[in-house]
């Protein structure tokens, strides 16, 4: 309990509500890195949206791209917060980019997971969510219509159902082991994203975690006549750009 107050009066002095934002609407779309845009219809993290990240399985990338989704954001000045992932470790988090002096960890919420979950809704810019087995879709749906009310993003991590996207890894290789030596350097994976309204078109890409200025991406084109976007392998050298390539209407 006394880990709570603290939490939350730390919070409270810290940072600004989530739905607080210029006159101009400005702050409405929290960035996130290019590629990662590809598979979001505003191309960020909407206020108010839920975007899942899941299902969570075991060595599967979750973790790499759920914190790559947040990196950005994070960067630009956003507080994020992570519920129930007691694994998730501070060194990956910041390789991954995030900005440690905004990044609140909760990694045991306990029987008051809903109640955490919201409260951090209510003050902080993106919350991603590990739920625990057995919530009911009661609970989700009403944390989802909290984060639409206070313009938090909520990020649930794991199986969840009614989000506005949802990011999956189909498929990843590691890179940097030789045969039978070497040193594993970055992954790359395949992201699906699938949602309603104007993230139902499914989208697809292959994109290297953790990535540098020079990165492997392919966006795969989800539905006859979609635009498909590729930047090759990057070369060697250090400081050169992979040239980019656009196909389509």
């Amino acid at each position: 309990m006394a880990g709570r107050m603290v939490l939350g009066s730390a919070l409270a002095q810290l940072v600004r509500p989530a739905s607080e934002m210029d006159e101009s609407g400005a702050h409405r779309l929290l960035p996130v890195a290019p590629e990662l845009g590809e598979l979001l219809p505003s191309r960020g993290l909407r206020r108010g949206s839920t975007v899942a990240v899941g299902p969570a399985r075991p060595a599967s990338g979750g973790t790499s791209l759920m914190l790559a989704l947040l990196a950005e954001a994070s960067r630009a000045g956003s507080w994020c917060a992570v519920v129930g992932l007691p694994a998730l470790g501070l060194l990956a988090a910041a390789e991954a980019g995030i900005a440690l002096d905004r990044l609140a960890l909760v990694p045991y919420p306990g029987a008051e997971w809903p109640t955490v979950v919201a409260a951090l809704i209510d003050g902080v810019d993106v919350v991603v969510a590990a739920a625990p087995d057995g919530v009911s879709t009661v609970v989700t749906d009403r944390l989802a219509a909290r984060a639409r009310q206070r313009g938090s993003v909520l990020v649930p991590y794991g199986a969840w159902t009614g989000a506005d996207v949802t990011l999956q890894i189909t498929d990843g290789a590691w890179d940097g082991l030789g045969p039978g030596h070497g040193r594993l350097t970055r992954r790359r994976l395949t992201i699906s994203a699938r949602g309603r309204g104007a993230a139902a078109r499914p989208r697809e890409i292959r994109v290297w975690l953790p990535s540098a200025s020079d990165r492997f991406t392919a966006v795969v084109a989800g539905t006859p006549g979609a635009t498909t976007v590729t930047l090759v392998d990057p070369p060697a050298t250090a400081g050169s750009r992979a040239p980019l390539t656009l196909v389509g209407p």
